[in-house]
């Protein structure tokens, strides 16, 4: 009974690959710019979430990773913690009232209070 389930999901796959795909059939989509928001170069996102006007970025570089609040319009740092030099900062997600924030490699993650920062 393996073998069958196997074998059937391989042809599966095989017809999957090898069915021929018709350029009329793929839905092009285009894109244009509305508007640009000032940014620091320096800063490598690496985790970001827009809320309340404000953009919450968990940025990822050698001893220089941190978690942001920035005002969008003006790109303008309302708030700032600095990660320890030796990890690397990656995603943040926002939940209710606080921020959790992971690390690469290190295997960490933090939760901070929204509105201070604090852990």
């Amino acid at each position: 009974m393996l073998r069958f389930f196997y074998g059937l999901i391989f042809f599966l796959c095989l017809f999957t690959c090898l069915s021929p795909v018709r350029a009329g059939k793929i839905p092009v989509y285009s894109y244009s710019v509305i508007k640009t928001y000032p940014h620091d170069s320096n800063s490598y996102t690496q985790g970001l979430v827009f809320e309340d006007g404000f953009l919450y970025e968990s940025s990822g570089r050698r001893g220089f990773s941190a978690l942001r609040k920035i005002e969008l319009e003006t790109g303008k740092i309302v708030l700032e913690h600095k990660l320890d030099p030796k990890l690397f900062g990656e995603g943040l997600v926002i939940y209710r009232d606080k921020i959790i924030q992971l690390t690469w490699r290190s295997g960490k993650g933090f939760v901070y209070e929204k509105k201070s920062f604090k852990q």
